[in-house]
């Protein structure tokens, strides 16, 4: 089951997701999945459709929880040591952008890369949740691209500016419940050019760990992201660059990259 956000001109509305790549087929539903049982209205609607798109499909009700250096060969890519226990970070609910939204490359920085990774959905209030018990405090799985000023990574103390800024967080292009994703493919392409190719099985910490840890410091609400590492490979992006993320099992998130002038 693939769940989407959607709009054709009217507020955001769920559906589910029927059809094969280029023909797909938007199953519309009531209400919001996380907080209620899928019961589809009768309406369906063509993906490709005028004026139908995508959104992100989930806006975090309260965090974006990011792990950094989840893959070994990332973390040798800058010259970092494996850490010992999940590294975390937050990423604030505005960075979120959906599928085909342009990523805004600030004007303070001269050097932002891609990450690709996959992002884990909470499903229900989760505290202190043990690894055996957290995937069921999974919603679903989706894309996530972590955008990241590296420059300013490099030169900041803390990680909030170059990870946090408005667009850093492209999400999509659905949610898949249920998914096994001990072992998926994660890539990332620029402009149809492979870049990272590296698989979850890769991760230092799984992903039943890393809930169990993060629940641990924070309380998850519902719609509450984890990011769950990036495999080696981040590179630069630049203005009218094509960056598409993908995750075996789930989809591509594609997004166009942009730079204004003053």
């Amino acid at each position: 089951m693939r769940i989407a956000r959607f709009t054709n001109g009217s507020d955001p509305r769920y559906a589910l997701v029927e059809g094969e790549p280029g023909h797909e087929e938007l199953v519309v539903i009531t209400g919001d999945p996380i907080y209620t049982p899928v019961q589809p209205t009768g309406e369906r609607v063509r993906l490709d459709e005028d004026g139908v798109r995508l959104l992100a499909p989930v806006i975090p009700r309260s965090k974006i929880v990011g792990v950094g250096r989840n893959y070994a060969a990332h973390a040798a890519e800058h010259g970092n040591d494996v850490p010992t226990s999940p590294l975390l970070f937050l990423k604030p609910n505005t960075s979120v952008i959906g599928p085909d939204d342009p990523i805004v490359l600030p004007d303070w920085t001269e050097h932002v890369e891609h990450e690709a990774e996959l992002a884990v959905v909470i499903g229900k209030v989760t505290k202190d949740v043990t690894p055996e018990r957290a995937l069921h405090h999974v919603f679903g799985y989706t894309v996530a691209n972590d955008v990241t000023a590296r420059d300013i990574q490099r030169s900041d103390d803390q990680w909030t500016r170059a990870k946090g800024f408005d667009t850093s967080c492209p999400l999509g292009p659905w949610v898949v419940p249920g998914l096994d994703v001990d072992d998926l493919a994660v890539t990332a392409r620029v402009n149809g050019e492979a870049r990272q190719d590296g698989r979850t099985s890769q991760m230092v910490f799984d992903v039943a760990y890393l809930v169990s840890y993060v629940s641990e410091v924070f309380t998850l609400l519902p719609g509450d992201v984890i990011l769950t590492g990036t495999p080696a490979g981040v590179g630069r992006i630049e203005h009218r660059d094509v960056v598409e993320v993908e995750v075996e099992e789930i989809g591509v998130l594609r997004n166009p990259v942009l730079r204004r002038t003053p």
